[in-house]
This record gives C-alpha cells, structure tokens and sequence, in this order.
C-alpha cells in the first residue's frame, strides 16, 4: 500500500523529487524493515496537517523532544497505511474527534533529518524521516487535549502567524506549502 502512494505521488518541486528518488532508493535498499525503528538509518513516518474548516487555523501540539510548536505525526512502526497513521497520530496527540482527510492522497513525501537525541533514557542517533503527510480537517468545537509525556499545550494557531509561532526554520517551507495545499482542496471542496 505505501509502496504504491509513494510511487504514485507526483512531486511538485525539485525538492520534492529529489526527496522523492531518494525515498525511492531506500525501499529500494531496505524493503524488509522501512516501516519500523528497526531500521536505525531510515524508517517512514507519517503527520496529519490539521485546519480548521476554513483554512485560517492550523491545529499544533506543542512537542517536549523539540520545545515547538509542530504539526501532528509519527512512526509507522510496522504498519502500512500511513494515512492511518496520521490519523491516529492526530487524534491521541489534540483529543479532536471529528477528523477527516481533505484527500486520501499523500500530500507531500519529504525526508527530514533527525538529530541524535534522548528519548525515554536512551540515546536515539541521528536518522531519516521519510515522511508522508495528508492534509486534514478538524472541528474546532472539539475538546482539546496533549498527550501526556510528549507534548505540553496544544491549541490552534492563527495561520496567517504559523511560521512565526513555530519558530522553527527547518519546517518553513514545509509547513508554508501543506498550508497553502490544504486551502486550495478546501476551496475545491466549497
């Protein structure tokens, strides 16, 4: 299933296909564990860009590992939807309950870094997030909660101030693109 969304997705930048040749080249190498932590080099993960319904809210969590604002997601660990995986990454990390996918399509493949860092008393080295993210849609009625242990606040923020409020330079041109993805499928969709 990932294989086929990952061959499927049609990139939109330089970037994005050369993250995606490389994305590529790893299943290539490592087709028996690139879902897991297993694979200490690389392994897939996947995030739920939240909105509100009319695109002028993003839904973040404020992560402890980092100490920033940031969008919803995490290890596949084994499983394969990864539109899935975002979901429920989105759910247990904010508490919304009414959540839905703007598409069932991948709405960007990246692959982003990751600093060596302590996690749970244990040194966790630096590796590769190759990442699927999908756009979704929440209700801002919901009742919001964090996720103990991993993040400390989560709210919505305006997103006409995401870049300034998530100060953090690495996910800028990330977030700005999912932002302005996600408003364009939710015009479609008026």
């Amino acid at each position: 299933m990932y294989r086929e969304e990952v061959e499927a997705y049609v990139p939109q930048s330089p970037e994005e296909a050369g993250d995606k040749a490389m994305v590529l080249e790893y299943l290539r190498r490592f087709p028996d564990n690139i879902l897991t932590r297993d694979n200490r080099i690389a392994h897939f993960t996947s995030s739920g860009f939240v909105v509100n319904g009319d695109g002028t809210k993003v839904l973040m969590a404020h992560h402890n590992l980092y100490r920033v604002w940031a969008w919803t997601g995490g290890h596949a660990d084994g499983d394969p939807d990864l539109l899935a995986v975002a979901l429920r990454e989105a759910r247990e990390e904010t508490g919304v309950e009414h959540l839905r996918p703007l598409s069932i399509a991948m709405a960007s493949l990246d692959i982003l870094p990751v600093w060596g860092h302590v996690k749970r008393g244990a040194w966790v080295p630096s590796h590769q997030h190759l990442n699927a993210t999908y756009l979704l849609t929440a209700d801002e009625r919901d009742p919001l909660h964090y996720r103990e242990g991993e993040n400390t606040k989560v709210a919505w923020l305006l997103a006409e101030r995401l870049l300034e409020l998530t100060n953090e330079w690495q996910m800028d041109g990330v977030y700005t693109k999912l932002l302005e993805r996600a408003r364009a499928l939710l015009a479609q969709n008026r």
